[in-house]
């Protein structure tokens, strides 16, 4: 009896007319094209994700943000500065006239940095920053290569 029952279910479940399952199928598909969906990936995030917007700001914040962005830099320059310095102590020659290099080396080093004193674009004090590290860092890097080398031929002549 139970077999029959359950036959007899499938059979009426099967017996469902083909033009009412079409129907259904059309509402379905309907439903999904009338949604207006993004038809993108771009128009799906910029529809669903937060958008980060800039704060506002007034005279007193943005003077504010203005010096401490200033004085980063200028900390910045005042520390390529102190580096430079150091960094002259180990040029200890005399060039052609007979001045020392490091006299040289930090006299051009002032004059660079009061020619850029009063710059105030941030993109030109940032490749002056960049630049100046990396001459400081050349500059060491080619020094050291050279006691390298002078102290291969001590040892090899000695």
């Amino acid at each position: 009896m139970i077999a029959i029952t359950k036959l007899q279910k499938w059979r009426s479940v099967s017996m469902i007319p083909l033009n009412n399952l079409i129907a259904r199928c059309d509402v379905v598909c309907n439903r999904r094209l009338l949604h207006n969906g993004p038809d993108n990936l771009e128009e799906l995030l910029d529809r669903h994700l937060a958008k980060e917007q800039k704060p506002i700001l007034d005279d007193e914040e943005a003077e504010l943000l203005n010096r401490r962005r200033l004085t980063s830099t200028r900390r910045e320059a005042l520390s390529l500065y102190r580096d430079i310095l150091r960094a002259s102590r180990f040029f200890t020659w005399t060039d052609s006239r007979g001045f020392l290099w490091r006299d040289i080396l930090r006299e051009n080093a002032r004059k660079e940095f009061e020619a850029a004193r009063f710059e105030t674009d941030p993109e030109i004090v940032t490749r002056l920053l960049l630049g100046g590290q990396d001459a400081v860092e050349s500059a060491l890097e080619k020094l050291a290569e050279r006691h390298r080398q002078e102290i291969e031929k001590e040892r090899r002549g000695g």
